[in-house]
């Protein structure tokens, strides 16, 4: 087979066969094919799109590439929980304590940032010395043991999409059904789960734009799901701005520490109990949502979920002592409403580009992450504001960047007479 032949079959729209994907995935996990050729086939693949056919043989090729976890004997139920990425988004960190201190084991193999989305593998790691690639040995043991980890993907889960995953963040072929779906999946196949809920997230902080985009991928998702023998739910919500009060790195963080805590905002703490309630009616461990709710609510306030994040970093190797000092940034500035009004609109994308700018992203594969960087919010869509209130604390370890993000800033908000809080869950 001749690499360009397949690159010029799918740049013309045409279906490639499962032969061709699983040659050009093997032979660029060997080395063969390039980066350049396939950076090609990703634009082409982006811009023509792929069957459902294709779209099952092109996850298949990226599981087969690797290990597959095997919890053959175990009592509880093993799920996992994925969103499609969004600004302020740290609901992993608190959900996968919080089922596991439900019974369930929650074995999550996270990403790292993709283009003006935050990375959950990148926040955990902004706690000293914890370690996020074990041997898949190890992993399994911690799963064993605490019921949770997060890890990022390893040479042995998937390798052809660890590869591919930065080069799509690297030639903005990120927002892609066919590649977003065989990717996420290829992954959570791998982990050995019974059960998983996808959050999809819609808005201008998504990389999804439109309801429809969505229920797209949605479909998909589920059905490679029952394909897969995998109880899926889809839960839709609204990234139109940003969730929760922070967005960064340690600060989110510190954050769903505060949310297991039982001092979380109301909107992260309403998608993670909404994500929540399908994976313990999944498991059969409550009847009705509203004893799942009320079961979540228990384990927070009981400090059971957070004693489960707590040994769950332990068992990685993690330290939290004096983790929001350590963490503490250098810099910190206030961004100000230019009038006064209702805010009734918040560029969530631009806020995320903002973030990778302050230095918690990649622009490039090999940038250094300044854990201290992050934004708070002061107010949200539908917030009442006068002339000159703070309306953003910006903060990192670097002033140039610092100064220069707080300027950006000023155009991601829009004040209006009038204006009313957004829909969370669509």
């Amino acid at each position: 087979m001749i690499p360009a032949d397949i690159i010029s079959k799918k740049r013309d729209g045409r279906a490639l066969s499962k032969n061709e994907l699983n040659y050009f995935i093997k032979e660029y996990l060997s080395g063969s094919i390039t980066d350049s050729q396939m950076s090609a086939l990703l634009m082409a693949i982006y811009f023509k799109g792929m069957s459902d056919r294709e779209t099952f043989v092109l996850l298949d090729v990226m599981l087969q590439s690797g290990s597959i976890l095997n919890f053959e004997n175990s009592k509880e139920y093993i799920a996992d929980k994925h969103s499609t990425g969004g600004i302020g988004d740290k609901v992993s960190l608190i959900l996968a304590p919080l089922m596991a201190a439900g019974g369930l084991k929650i074995p999550m193999i996270a990403g790292r940032g993709l283009g003006f989305t935050g990375g959950t593998v990148d926040k955990i790691e902004s706690i000293p010395n914890i370690n996020t690639n074990p041997s898949m040995e190890v992993f399994k043991d911690w799963i064993i043991k605490n019921r949770c980890a997060i890890v990022v993907q390893s040479n042995k889960i998937a390798p052809a999409d660890k590869k591919i995953y930065s080069l799509r963040n690297l030639t903005g072929t990120v927002p892609s059904l066919p590649l977003i779906c065989s990717s996420i999946l290829s992954k959570k196949i791998a982990e050995g789960i019974q059960g998983l809920v996808m959050d999809i997230k819609i808005g201008n902080g998504a990389f999804l734009k439109t309801k429809k985009d969505a229920i797209s991928l949605g479909r998909l998702i589920t059905n490679i799901g029952t394909f897969y023998d995998i109880k899926t739910n889809i839960v839709f919500s609204s990234m139109d701005q940003p969730l929760g009060r922070f967005a960064g790195l340690a600060c989110e963080v510190t954050e769903a520490l505060e949310c297991l805590n039982g001092n979380g905002p109301n909107d992260t703490m309403r998608i993670t109990f909404e994500l929540g309630s399908h994976l313990f009616l999944q498991a059969g461990i409550v009847n009705d949502k509203n004893a799942a709710l009320k079961k979540m609510q228990a384990l927070i306030d009981s400090k059971k979920a957070l004693k489960y994040f707590k040994s769950m970093v332990k068992l990685q190797g993690g330290q939290l002592d004096d983790f929001k000092n350590i963490t503490k940034p250098k810099y910190e500035q206030l961004v100000h409403s230019n009038k006064s009004g209702i805010i009734n609109f918040m560029d969530t994308e631009k806020i995320g580009w903002a973030l990778l700018d302050l230095g918690c992203g990649y622009k490039k594969p090999d940038d250094k992450l300044d854990y201290t960087a992050g934004i708070e919010f002061y107010k949200k869509v539908g917030d009442e504001v006068k002339y000159n209130d703070p309306l953003y604390r910006v903060f990192n370890s670097d002033l140039i960047r610092l100064e220069k993000v707080s300027q950006l800033l000023l155009d991601t908000f829009n004040i209006g007479n009038k204006g009313k809080p957004l829909e969370l869950i669509l």
